[in-house]
């Protein structure tokens, strides 16, 4: 193959790296929505974590560079996958199997670095400019009115779910924003690879004693659940993650993240196609606004 051709597929598949990366993230919220009918949600998580370290233990011990050193650091690196895994996946999860629609699930949560944004300041001293101000303000703005467009006095506060689901997905945008802080803070020398096994193995075992204590456990193993587990496992806790690496190994992390936005969008098309889920058209305006608030937020940082 001549360089000059070589070099231009390399460029072409870099550039559509992070692309397919949210692609396959997006995916995430419509995977919950078909595998919650057959088993509930800290079950469902718990089966997901336990055959995905079953794959990735042996490829961390094999691509990795090593593991966490020091017990405090496996601590923090714990406590990151409680916040990033068992609150983020539980709260999302769970929202959905209240009835909460993936699309709007997926706004909310992507609202994440809104959320983080805002407490950086506190938290870890960094100063917000003017920009990312008016994208939080854009991002409060769009997010009355997607949960306006939903507003229905009269069946329970939320056409087709209630406070609990919202709750349950506001855990989770807590749990992914606070997370994403706390790992920034005390798990900067954590190995991206057997580091991620940790965080699994936390959240697996909360999760695991969750569904314990609050649930049932039964599950109908219906192809498409098996279809459904098996796509989670091996596309999003897998393919995503080593995907990840890569972008980061690249340079093209903050290219990852300035493409998170796109996330909502393509979920609730997904889940127009795949569910026939529709939103209103103050919950579409509001989407817009919300999302524009979030590439301000993430487009204004300090170089």
């Amino acid at each position: 193959m001549p360089p000059s051709l070589s070099s231009r597929l390399s460029a072409l598949s870099l550039a559509a790296m992070p692309l397919l990366f949210v692609a396959l993230w997006s995916t995430g919220f419509i995977g919950a929505k078909f595998g919650l009918p057959y088993a509930e949600p800290f079950t469902f998580l718990f089966i997901r974590f336990v055959c995905t370290l079953a794959l990735l233990i042996p490829l961390a011990h094999w691509l990795s560079d090593g593991w966490p050193k020091g017990a405090r650091l496996w601590a923090h690196i714990g406590i990151s996958g409680l916040l990033v895994h068992a609150a983020y996946l539980g709260g999302v999860f769970y929202g959905i199997h209240l009835g909460m629609p993936a699309g709007l699930a997926s706004l909310l949560v992507g609202l994440q670095p809104l959320l983080t944004a805002a407490l950086a300041g506190p938290l870890l001293a960094e100063r917000l400019t003017a920009r990312q101000w008016a994208g939080l303000l854009l991002g409060l703005a769009g997010v009355s009115l997607v949960l306006g467009g939903k507003l229905d006095p009269g069946d329970g506060l939320f056409q087709g779910f209630g406070l609990g689901a919202l709750a349950s997905v506001t855990i989770a945008l807590l749990g992914i924003s606070g997370g994403t802080l706390y790992q920034k803070r005390y798990c900067t020398g954590m190995p991206l690879l057997s580091g991620t096994v940790v965080q699994y193995l936390a959240a697996g075992v909360v999760l695991g004693i969750g569904a314990l204590l609050f649930e049932q456990r039964r599950v109908e193993w219906t192809l498409t659940f098996a279809l459904t587990l098996g796509w989670l496992v091996l596309v999003l806790s897998i393919a995503a993650i080593l995907l990840l690496m890569a972008l980061i190994k690249r340079g093209e992390a903050s290219r990852v993240a300035s493409l998170f936005y796109l996330v909502p969008p393509v979920t609730a098309l997904q889940a127009w196609w795949l569910f026939d889920e529709r939103l209103p058209m103050a919950s579409l305006a509001g989407m817009a606004i919300a999302i524009a608030g979030v590439v301000l937020v993430v487009k204004g940082k300090r170089v």
